[in-house]
Parts: C-alpha cells; sequence; structure tokens
C-alpha cells in the first residue's frame, strides 16, 4: 500500500490543521503537500525530482490558494517536468523577465 494516497486532504481537514510547537506536513499524493508553521500559517508545497535533487516549488499560502488550485499548479509543474524542464528555474526565468 503507498505511503500517501492521492488527493488525501479536504478542506475541511486544513481548515481543521492546528499548529504544533514545531512545522509539520500535511501531504495530498504526488507530492502535494502542506506545510504548517507553529504560529499557524500553512503553504502548499511540491516535493519533487529533477537530475537526481529533491526540490521543493512552493504552489502558495492558505487560503489565498486553494486546494483546488494548488493541485492545478501541481499538474502544470509535473508537465513542465515531463517535458525536461525543471519548474523551479522555469518560474525563476518567468520572474527575472517581467523585471
Amino acid at each position: 500500500m503507498p505511503r500517501h494516497t492521492e488527493n488525501a486532504l479536504t478542506d475541511r481537514k486544513i481548515q481543521n490543521a492546528k499548529p504544533n510547537s514545531k512545522q509539520f506536513k500535511l501531504f495530498d499524493g504526488k507530492g502535494l503537500f502542506l506545510l504548517i508553521h507553529p504560529n499557524g500559517s500553512k503553504y502548499f508545497r511540491w516535493d519533487y525530482t529533477f537530475e537526481g535533487k529533491r526540490k521543493t516549488l512552493a504552489l502558495g499560502v492558505y487560503p489565498e490558494t486553494t486546494l483546488k488550485q494548488a493541485r492545478e499548479e501541481r499538474l502544470e509543474a509535473q508537465k513542465l517536468l515531463r517535458e525536461g524542464n525543471d519548474p523551479l528555474e522555469v518560474r525563476k526565468d518567468l520572474k527575472a523577465r517581467r523585471q
């Protein structure tokens, strides 16, 4: 049985998640998780591997970014990864072009 099932998170689980003395993660599946800080802040992140290196892409802050939006962003990033592009580097390049 897989360690993390896909779409394990729900809006209710996210809303009810209370901070601890240390930050912790609630996993959704396929590398997507919600990072909860001791101050109560909640951040969507996606862990992936590119060229043998583990990387983490920030997807947004809850509740400004919804669970559905985070999942859609993960799908877009997975598409970039399948095309041989590092989603983190693509984001950095886009940000640099805007400035």
